[in-house]
């Protein structure tokens, strides 16, 4: 029997049929907070005042420093006591309709910058799962620019991996780009506007390719998992932390038998 209430059950039936869910943000305050952050983080390391654009920053900043330019906002996202909670709150009520209300978080929230036409940005096809996480555990993609096409991230969708599934050992020896010719006809291009998320099951092939688009992809991203679904590769504490635990959780965490000594 399924006790889920009649939204619960319509969003977890369109995460199982399609792998995803694009939805407006359920909090959109939280959104403006992040990227607050990240725009004063941009001005501190272009030493400039005026307003910026984060579609247009790989005018006024060179590939060769993408990644310290990517190292300093990390470590300023990260020193915000409340960005994980902000992150959390933008899609709070799909992750306890598709994942459960008790929720481990992962620990630092990734974060993506793909210049026009940079062929160091990319990340191949790829299944989390193939290189041991966890298949509980599911991702939320949260764009800071508007995202389309090359611009953004491509799935294999639930339907189309089902049937690639079924000839998936004889691609084993195969590299990224084989496996990508294989499905790129399947695919499909994640188009989300910036104010809304992508929440995707990260076992479902996916990745990027070069941004063919004249502007710059910003995104961030994390994993989340019921607490008490399996662990494979990344653990409690090294990865993942709790963020919902219920009382009576904590209850039976913390209990102790009276009787055991008595034995």
């Amino acid at each position: 029997m399924n006790f889920l209430e009649k939204n619960e059950k319509s969003l977890s039936q369109e995460f199982l049929n399609t792998g995803y869910l694009i939805r407006k943000s359920e909090n959109l305050q939280s959104i403006k907070l992040i990227k607050k952050i990240i725009l004063q983080s941009t001005k501190k390391y272009l030493n400039t005042k005026k307003n910026i654009n984060l579609n247009n920053i790989h005018k006024f900043i060179s590939i060769k420093e993408l990644n310290s330019f990517r190292l300093q906002i990390i470590n300023d996202l990260s020193n915000n006591k409340n960005l994980r909670l902000n992150y959390f709150n933008i899609a709070r009520k799909h992750l306890y309709a598709i994942a459960g209300n008790e929720l481990m978080m992962q620990r630092n929230i990734n974060l993506s910058i793909q210049f026009p036409h940079d062929k160091g940005s990319l990340l191949p096809v790829h299944s989390d799962v193939w290189s041991g996480d966890s298949p509980y555990e599911i991702n939320l993609w949260l764009p800071l620019v508007d995202c389309y096409r090359t611009k953004s991230m491509y799935l294999l969708p639930q339907k189309k991996y089902n049937k690639f599934e079924k000839r998936i050992h004889y691609e084993k020896n195969k590299s990224s780009s084989q496996i990508y010719n294989r499905i790129s006809k399947d695919i499909k291009w994640m188009n989300i506007k910036y104010g809304s998320f992508l929440l995707f099951n990260q076992s479902l092939p996916h990745g990027n390719v070069v941004n063919k688009e004249k502007e710059t992809r910003w995104s961030l991203n994390c994993r989340f998992k019921s607490i008490f679904s399996p662990y494979l590769d990344k653990k409690i504490g090294e990865f993942f932390l709790p963020i919902t635990t219920r009382a009576a959780t904590e209850i039976g965490i913390n209990y102790k038998s009276p009787f055991k000594d008595l034995k």
